[in-house]
């Protein structure tokens, strides 16, 4: 596999452990610095658009099928596997415990001093009114997700990335 393969996964990969750890982190009491700033949101989008697409073309030139690539992981290395396995399986968990915690509520806002949240309820969608602890538990929650989405959509790039740079290597075998 060649060396822009391997840069390119591990790059994706560790932004994907990174933002995936601090998800976690925001069910510890207390507020992160890092979480709250808005430069974090923009860092993420800045990079998560060009690895990803990045990731799809290389699937793209090399005219592999679903079932090429998936074999092609299966032949890196196991802790490759279980790494990239235990990124994507800790981000489901962080993103279904997050939504479990918080029911129907989401998009914490506050006007006029007063706590807003959207509850997406079926047939009772609308905005309500809730307590400071509800609000922050809400506001906790939508940061979890807009850390843990990311991270899973890293850790994906760096599996296209390293299951094609494995499809190359072996094609390069063939020939």
């Amino acid at each position: 596999m060649g060396w822009s393969f391997k840069l390119h996964g591990g790059i994706a990969a560790g932004l994907s452990a990174l933002l995936l750890i601090s998800a976690a982190l925001t069910w510890l009491p207390g507020t992160l610095p890092l979480v709250d700033s808005p430069w974090l949101t923009a860092a993420v989008v800045l990079l998560l658009f060009p690895i990803f697409a990045a990731a799809m073309v290389r699937v793209l030139l090399t005219r592999a099928d679903r079932h090429s690539v998936w074999l092609a992981f299966r032949c890196l290395s196991g802790a490759v596997q279980g790494a990239l396995g235990s990124l994507v399986a800790s981000g489901i968990v962080v993103i279904l415990v997050s939504v479990a915690g918080a029911g129907n509520l989401q998009s914490a806002d506050i006007r006029d001093g007063r706590y807003f949240v959207l509850d997406v309820t079926p047939n009772e969608r609308g905005t309500v009114e809730v307590s400071q602890s509800r609000y922050m538990a809400v506001l906790e929650s939508d940061r979890r997700s807009m850390l843990a989405i990311p991270g899973i959509l890293f850790a994906a790039a760096a599996y296209l990335a390293l299951a094609v740079g494995e499809l190359r290597r072996a094609d390069a075998g063939l020939r």
